[in-house]
């Protein structure tokens, strides 16, 4: 068994966290096994590592290791990628294909985030890792693997298994041994090794000085959380090598790259399904509220409007025709009894509170006097009916009255086809 100093330096491992060393030996230790392994740990602390160390340690090393992302396959492809298909099985199936568990028989699978994995092919990858058997996707023939399977993934299983994400069965299969690799921010003594390590690789790859850190520069460092662990470390070394010119690194230089209140995106836990929908819905009748009160503000400017145009115009240049629109839009409508959760309701309500209402004067054909006319009281105060059914018919039967019953002309006017125009003159039986 090899130790544990001859593995890091064949794999370029850095560190000397007592839990890296752990895991690394518990690797070790189980690589001349076939016993299934499953990684855990965030994204970016190097799980990786450990199946090629288990399978490059194993009496399967010379025998083919896959790694496959099970992130990174669609769910409707997976299962031909994994146990390969027949010719014909399915659209865009023009020839038979072998799967990753019958190219790497005798070998490794490794299986990146196995927690993305669809739960069919969960119960597939069950029957392979108990009974070894597999079937092609579009076959009935049974066939057989000889292979390896370790398992990598940051998503808390047991949330995963509570939400019904992944078959608790295969999760224990899986995890024969667990291997657990800490994160960044936990392994502080190692966090300026892995910055030499990485400035020493990047200036050799770009021909260019190498980067060095100073006193405070590390603490900086060693006091950031690094989310996204030794992946980000390693970028950030290689962007820093590339764009600085100054090579030796502060920890204002850092600040600017890595700010240490960095405002990064938070997930906001829901309370409950049905208040989260109820509050949406709430919003929603907010807005629509407020439109229709818009409406109705808008409905009253332009009551204000014609009548400043009539007192203009004066009496004598009405019609018979405009008399009868002006009685119309000013008389008021009859209550209507509604629902009380309704927003007509809610109008009417509002009305009976209205301690005066002012009636608009009705102009006489009679009196041809301007002076004997009375101004034309706008009703402000009282809100209109928001009915949009009643609305509807006013501007219909206004249309028609305007061009004299002609139905085609009143249909360009309302902006409909003459089609709609009939079918709404039957519904509010405005035939007569």
């Amino acid at each position: 068994m090899a130790d544990l100093q001859s593995i890091k330096t064949r794999f370029g491992i850095i560190g000397n966290f007592p839990a890296l060393n752990r895991a690394l030996e518990k690797a070790i230790q189980v690589a001349p096994t076939d016993i299934s392994v499953l990684v855990m740990g965030e994204s970016g602390v190097g799980k990786e590592f450990i199946p090629k160390i288990i399978h490059g340690e194993s009496k399967r090393k010379h025998q083919p290791y896959i790694v496959v992302n099970c992130g990174a396959i669609p769910e409707g492809t997976i299962d031909s990628e994994l146990f390969g298909h027949e010719k014909g099985a399915f659209t865009g199936a023009t020839t038979t294909r072998k799967g990753y568990f019958e190219v790497a028989d005798g070998g490794t699978i490794f299986l990146d985030e196995v927690g993305e994995l669809p739960l069919q092919t969960q119960v597939r990858l069950l029957r392979v890792l108990e009974s070894g058997e597999f079937m092609k996707v579009g076959s009935s023939q049974v066939q057989k693997t000889n292979v390896r399977i370790v398992a990598a993934t940051n998503v808390n299983m047991m949330k995963a298994i509570g939400d019904n994400r992944f078959r608790e069965d295969l999760y224990y299969r899986l995890n024969t041994v667990q291997i657990d690799m800490p994160a960044l921010r936990d392994r502080k003594g190692d966090i300026h090794l892995l910055f030499r390590k990485f400035a020493i690789d990047f200036a050799e790859k770009y021909r260019m000085p190498e980067l060095k850190l100073t006193d405070d520069a590390v603490s900086y460092l060693e006091n950031y959380a690094f989310p996204g662990n030794v992946r980000q470390l390693r970028n950030l070394v290689e962007q820093m090598t590339v764009v600085e010119q100054n090579r030796e690194v502060n920890s204002t230089k850092l600040a600017e790259y890595i700010p240490m209140n960095a405002n990064l995106p938070t997930v906001i836990s829901k309370t409950s399904g049905s208040g989260s929908s109820s509050s949406d819905f709430g919003s929603e009748r907010e807005i629509m509220y407020k439109v229709l009160f818009d409406m109705r503000n808008d409905i009253n400017d332009l009551k204000s409007l014609t009548s400043e145009l009539i007192k203009s115009r004066g009496n004598a240049d009405l019609s018979s025709q405009e008399k009868n629109l002006i009685n119309r839009i000013y008389t008021p409508e009859p209550a209507q009894n509604a629902n009380p959760s309704s927003l007509l309701y809610f109008e009417n309500n509002n009305n009976n509170q209205q301690n005066q209402i002012h009636h608009p004067t009705i102009i006489s054909e009679d009196n041809e006097d301007y002076n004997d006319v009375e101004d034309i009281e706008i009703e402000e105060a009282r809100p209109e009916s928001l009915s949009l059914q009643n609305n509807e018919k006013d501007l219909i039967i206004k249309a028609l009255e305007k061009h004299k019953g002609r139905r085609n002309k009143a249909a360009d006017e309302l902006g409909i086809s003459q089609r709609t125009l009939y079918r709404k003159i039957k519904q509010y039986n405005l035939e007569e």
